[in-house]
């Protein structure tokens, strides 16, 4: 029955696609999903993110922990990071809630701590004092990473979705290939031995500013309208 009514809805949005004019990805990730399901090129503007509040720290310092923050819930694959610095021995803060949580903690060695759901300014003290954020999930943008490099850290992200297009490899942070334990700790262990640029992290990071969205979105419907 579940299938029967799923592939209803999807004849249905098919069929609705080709009412829409105009197609805005969030990232190119996403201009790809569209063109696949409905055939159709999009444009893409990326999501705004606040570079004003998320900013380099006062004073510049190195952290000792390594930083997640997401709903814990099976998608985000939290619990790579986690099995990961269990293994390493490696100090995690994980920011967040979820309905994985006992499983998660269940998982952590010691050198895990979880701090639940926190407000904007206690994650924006973490992002400023981490060693990095690892981002171990497939997002279509991930507004996360951006963040944090606005704060001058760099990333640990899994090579898919949006973190493609938002962490620039070796010096804003580092991919590793694989959505597996094994391949996020050789990630771990390099990232160990390497140098970060705040400023060159945060610089990154501003191309995604508030003021660039209004512009870009500004520019993007007066040239639909004289259409």
């Amino acid at each position: 029955l579940i299938k029967t009514v799923l592939w209803g809805l999807r004849k249905w949005d098919y069929r609705n696609s080709k009412h829409v004019t105009h197609f805005v990805g969030i990232s190119n990730y996403i201009k790809e999903r569209i063109y696949s399901c409905y055939g159709r090129d999009a444009d893409v503007i990326y999501p705004p993110v606040d570079t004003e509040y998320y900013h380099l720290p006062a004073e510049a310092n190195d952290g000792d922990y390594y930083l997640v923050v997401s709903a814990l819930v099976p998608y985000k694959r939290v619990d790579l990071a986690v099995e990961a610095c269990t293994r390493l021995n490696k100090k995690l803060i994980v920011i967040g809630k979820g309905p994985e949580i006992d499983r998660l903690k269940n998982a952590a060695g010691p050198e895990i701590s979880f701090l639940g759901w926190a407000d904007n300014e206690v994650i924006r003290h973490h992002y400023q004092h981490c060693k990095a954020l690892i981002f171990p999930g497939e997002e279509d943008f991930g507004i996360v990473p951006v963040e944090v490099q606005a704060c001058g850290r760099p990333v640990i992200a899994y090579a898919k979705g949006g973190a493609l297009e938002t962490v620039r490899n070796t010096e804003t942070g580092l991919f590793f290939s694989d959505q597996t334990v094994e391949s996020l700790e050789e990630v771990l262990k390099c990232f160990e031995n390497t140098k970060w640029d705040a400023h060159k992290i945060r610089s990154n990071a501003e191309r995604f500013s508030e003021d660039r969205f209004k512009n870009e979105i500004q520019a993007y419907v007066q040239k639909i309208m004289k259409r």
